[in-house]
């Protein structure tokens, strides 16, 4: 599987993503830069954390109009894989390829520090490789991370098991004190209904190598190479 990682003015995790996809996973990659409009025949499209174009307007609202997303939803909208992490998971919400809005945490402050989060679905590549048991320790960095749909929409991700992950504890216990930004049910990603088009916030690329003592975010990446 060939992956390509998109770079937008104010992207600053596209490096990492690179690193853990080509160095540690051993998988080939592609730069792809925001005015391109060509994958350059990759498989599995990701949007990385960061600031694109400074976060103006709203996180995410000016990367959906960069030229590069019409080829990523082209893309996703034939069956093809997308995955997009923190501010990629905001594009990915404002480009309308996932539901639902990532707003300011409820806090109104940028957080910064390793969270726990729980596997909630096995019907997708992503999360198909975890256990539902366990906690899985990966860092967050966001201002607004806090996800947000109305009530039928919620019931509908619920329904069709599009919800990953949930905010959990060490112990993998899910309730409101373990809610790092006020997502509504401690949600911490989603996907489409296709089940080829992923979000999250916490980033997996962050704990993914063994000199960062955490390997929690590699196996989210073993387990999307091993189902998709």
């Amino acid at each position: 599987m060939k992956f390509g990682v998109v770079t937008f003015p104010g992207s600053n995790c596209d490096e990492d993503m690179v690193y853990v996809l080509e160095t540690i996973l051993d998988q080939k990659v592609e730069r792809l830069w925001h005015k391109d409009t060509d994958l350059k025949g990759a498989d599995f499209i990701v949007l990385p954390g960061g600031f694109s174009y400074g976060d103006y307007l709203r996180s995410g609202a000016i990367a959906k109009l960069s030229p590069i997303m019409s080829s990523v939803i082209e893309h996703a909208n034939k069956g093809g894989y997308v995955m997009g992490i923190c501010n990629g998971y905001q594009i990915l919400t404002e480009s309308g390829l996932l539901d639902g809005a990532l707003l300011h945490n409820i806090s109104q402050k940028f957080v910064c520090k390793n969270v726990h989060i729980k596997s909630v679905s096995t019907s997708n590549p992503l999360s198909k490789g975890l256990s539902t048991e366990k906690a899985y320790k990966i860092p967050i960095a966001h201002g607004e991370g806090r996800f947000y749909a109305q009530d039928d929409v919620i019931k509908k991700l619920e329904d069709s098991d599009q919800i990953l992950f949930r905010y959990s504890d060490a112990e993998g216990n899910v309730n409101e004190s373990t809610n790092c930004n006020g997502s509504v049910n401690n949600i911490a990603g989603t996907c489409n209904a296709g089940k080829n088009v992923f979000g999250m916030m916490p980033h997996p690329e962050r704990a993914s190598d063994r000199e960062l003592n955490n390997e929690d975010g590699r196996l989210i990446f073993e387990s999307l190479i091993k189902y998709c």
